[in-house]
């Protein structure tokens, strides 16, 4: 199993809204994408204050490393990623994306 984890400091001008249309259009991707078994979208709730600026993101899990590299490839993955990157302070720069596998 993959849980693919991206964490998002957005522009200052990204309201709910704009963020909202971002996990829906990742939402969107599970019923696409074989093995592709769940999202978690949420604002940052830890109280360590050790987020960097991160925000909020969401975590997608996978199957096996074969689903998730399956959506890294798909197209429509690739135009939420714009979206995303988008959507980012500084662009890429703005996003943390770590994956675990266990």
């Amino acid at each position: 199993m993959i849980t693919h984890c991206v964490f998002i400091r957005y522009r200052a001008e990204i309201d709910a809204a704009g963020r909202e249309r971002i996990y829906e259009a990742v939402r969107a991707l599970k019923p696409r994408i074989p093995g592709m078994q769940d999202v978690i979208v949420s604002k940052n709730v830890s109280p360590e204050g050790l987020d960097k600026g991160f925000s909020e993101g969401f975590i997608v899990t996978f199957a096996d490393a074969a689903a998730r590299d399956a959506y890294l490839v798909d197209e429509e993955h690739a135009k939420v990623g714009k979206m995303v990157v988008g959507a980012a302070e500084g662009g890429l720069d703005g996003l943390l994306v770590y994956d675990l596998e266990h």
